[in-house]
Order: structure tokens, then C-alpha cells, then sequence
């Protein structure tokens, strides 16, 4: 679970503020849009919509309206947070058929997190709110420490050599477009 955690927390702090004028700005100005804008059935100019944002409220988490318009981060990292929960629930079923009692989870939209409402606030995997204390004896279960990355920075060896592979990636079957496994699809100088 480690590096899930890692990974899905610091993907989740990639969407920015939850309340953002810059999105909103970059979404009127047709620069951004939402997941799927297509598909959704509103007027898409977001003046009198509303989402539901995640916020710290009196040291608990809460979940409010807040306007659309600003909104728009949110609503990106929520279509991530319902997309990977679909990966996790194929990923179980895949762990249940072989027989396995391991089930993967995601974090909650809080934990780890240094951007935005919930940067530096200590929030455990299940959502619950820690102190400083609580966070810090938790830690070392819940993320990577840094010899788990010195770890996989051994393995992240480049291979340079036409028709090599390194040892952290799967051969493909077959060549990009045709070619060779052995082509030199890079020319290093």
C-alpha cells in the first residue's frame, strides 16, 4: 500500500487549489475544461452552478457547496478520485479470483497532501484527522521512506543499448510502427 499512497496522494495535489480563480479564469477563457465536458448536462458557462468542495472546518473535514466556476480543480480531482477507484475495484476482483484476501484502497483526498486546502494538515490514510505526534509514529506504514526510494532508484538504471530493455520495463511484443526491437529509435549524440 505504500506506494499507492504515495502515488495517488501526490497525483491528487497535481489538480491544484480546491477553490481556484486561475482555473476558473483558464476554464472561461477556453483554456481548461472539465472531464468529459460532453457528456455533461449543464449550460458549461458554470455562473450559478455549484460543486461540492472538501474542506478543513473547526478541525474536522467537511464538504460544502461552493461555486462551480471555482470550483473546477475540485471537480477534475473528484472525476481522478471516481477513475482510480474503478482501476482499484478491477484490480480486487482480479485479487479475489486468484484467492487472495488482499484488497487495495485508496487514501482518503486528505491524506499527504502539500497543496491546497489540506497542505500540512496530518490526516491518516482512512481519513481520520492526527495530530502532529500521531501523524509522525503513523508515517513510516503509510508511505515510503527514503530507503524504499534509494530502492527503487537502483532500479531505475537507464539502458541506452538498441534492442536492451532495462529490468524495471516489460519487453513489448513488437517494435513502434513496424520496427524492430533491436532499432535505434533514439540516437544519443
Amino acid at each position: 500500500m505504500l506506494p499507492l499512497n504515495f502515488h495517488f496522494s501526490v497525483s491528487l495535489d497535481l489538480f491544484g487549489q480546491e477553490r481556484s480563480t486561475n482555473a476558473a479564469n483558464y476554464f472561461t477563457t477556453g483554456l481548461k475544461g472539465r472531464y468529459h465536458e460532453t457528456r455533461i448536462d449543464d449550460d458549461h458557462g458554470l455562473t450559478d452552478a455549484s460543486w461540492p468542495v472538501h474542506r478543513l472546518q473547526e478541525n474536522r473535514i467537511v464538504c460544502e457547496d461552493g461555486p462551480a466556476l471555482l470550483s473546477l480543480n475540485e471537480r477534475l480531482r473528484d472525476d481522478y478520485i471516481a477513475d482510480s477507484q474503478r482501476g482499484i475495484n478491477r484490480w480486487n476482483r482480479v485479487l479475489e479470483q486468484h484467492g487472495s484476501d488482499m484488497r487495495l484502497e485508496l487514501p482518503h483526498r486528505a491524506f499527504h497532501r502539500t497543496i491546497g486546502e489540506f497542505a500540512g494538515v496530518h490526516v491518516s490514510p482512512d481519513g481520520r484527522l492526527l495530530t502532529e505526534a500521531e501523524w509522525h509514529q503513523g508515517v513510516g506504514g503509510w508511505l515510503p521512506a527514503d530507503a524504499d526510494h534509494a530502492f527503487v532508484n537502483t532500479l531505475m538504471q537507464p539502458v541506452t543499448e538498441p534492442g536492451k530493455m532495462a529490468s524495471w520495463i516489460s519487453p513489448p511484443s513488437r517494435g513502434i510502427n513496424g520496427q524492430s526491437l533491436d532499432f535505434e529509435y533514439v540516437k544519443f549524440g
